[in-house]
């Protein structure tokens, strides 16, 4: 048999590259989904701070049903 590259290793007569180490900063795909469901709940729960952008009127107007002053 041939002897084997560095950065392999034979596996049933085949000629395989070593696993890599996986890189800590990745994010698996149940990861990202964690967060944006954790993101959503929170929209939920407390809101995007909605309650400052609409505002009531200071002064309202009056009813169709009030009287008028002649």
């Amino acid at each position: 048999m041939s002897k084997v590259p560095d950065g392999f290793h034979r596996v049933r007569g085949h000629i395989r590259r070593n696993p890599k180490p996986r890189s800590a900063k990745r994010m698996s795909g149940w990861m990202i989904a964690g967060l944006l469901a954790g993101v959503w709940l929170w929209g939920q729960v407390f809101g995007f701070s909605e309650s400052t952008a609409t505002t009531p009127p200071a002064d309202p107007k009056p009813a169709a049903s009030a009287t008028g002053d002649r």
